[in-house]
């Protein structure tokens, strides 16, 4: 085979992978999840190997239908199920309630599954729920993975899309922390990844194949448009550290000119102080 050939067919090649390619997991791969763009051949940390080793089920005694059950975490362990109920059930007909506890204790893990009569409050609540303050906790919304993403290992056998940074344990893939964009890839437009309004982007997103977000997000988007515009939420990767660093710049602009302010008003101040005694000096040698 030719190089130019070999060479036509590798773009191809590359092109369909980015055809494919997506900031949010379509599959869980243990590999790939512990991978900042998903091009890890080997796993970086011993959690990564327990994860695939491990041989996992999801729960088969968990009743409910996962496409209409939304993840909740990071909850404040005093936050009960009443103030669940009283929160979400702002976004539609709440069939269950399911907030985890210890088995032994009785006391909250800070995590709960909520299950909606309708997929329309499901895409609601994963939209404008993220985030809230409840008990002075920001919480965390997702749909549920266990029963619907295939491959799913929790986070206590090493999985999950979760991870400490103090420990090297990393995970992408995930709402909350998606893949970066492969850099041996070529620089072709996605509106998977950081064009278009963050909207748009959420709703290409599908959990599978066979799930289009578009068509069933056709009444939010009519509702959207009569709200007005809301706040654009980025997936690209980076800008949250520019704005901080934007930010860092003119704090410490605006710093030094506040300093430069007090310095010249001090030396105004002593030069008030020292005209008085110089007059009096030279009235006196006269």
């Amino acid at each position: 085979m030719s190089s130019a050939r070999r060479g036509g067919t590798e773009w191809r090649e590359a092109e369909a992978k980015m055809n494919d390619w997506a900031p949010i997991a379509k599959e869980y791969d243990p590999l790939k999840a512990g991978s900042i763009d998903g091009t890890d051949e080997e796993p970086h940390d011993r959690a990564i190997w327990r994860a695939m080793l491990a041989r996992y089920v999801p729960n088969k005694g968990v009743a409910g239908d996962p496409h209409l059950t939304l993840f909740v975490a990071r909850l404040n362990l005093q936050t009960t199920e009443e103030k669940l109920k009283e929160v979400f059930s702002r976004y539609g007909d709440i069939r269950k309630i399911r907030l985890v506890r210890d088995l032994v204790t009785g006391f909250s893990k800070g995590y709960a599954f909520i299950e909606y009569k309708e997929e329309r409050a499901l895409l609601k609540a994963h939209r404008d729920a993220n985030r809230l303050v409840i008990d002075q906790h920001e919480i965390f919304v997702d749909f549920e993975l266990e029963r619907t993403l295939k491959g799913w290992i929790p986070r206590r056998l090493g999985g999950g899309f979760g991870g400490k940074k103090e420990s090297g344990q990393l995970r992408f893939g995930g709402r909350d922390r998606p893949f970066r964009k492969p850099i041996n890839l070529p620089n072709m437009k996605s509106d998977f990844y950081g064009e278009g309004p963050a909207e748009k982007r959420e709703r290409n997103w599908t959990r599978d194949a066979t799930r289009d977000w578009r068509t069933r997000n056709r009444d939010h988007e009519r509702s959207r448009d009569k709200r007005g515009p809301e706040r654009e939420r980025s997936w690209g990767w980076g800008e949250s550290e520019r704005e901080r660093d934007r930010d860092f710049k003119e704090e410490r602009s605006r710093e030094r000119e506040r300093k430069e302010r007090d310095r010249k008003d001090r030396e105004r101040d002593r030069s008030r102080e020292r005209d008085p005694r110089k007059q009096r000096a030279d009235d006196k040698h006269r």
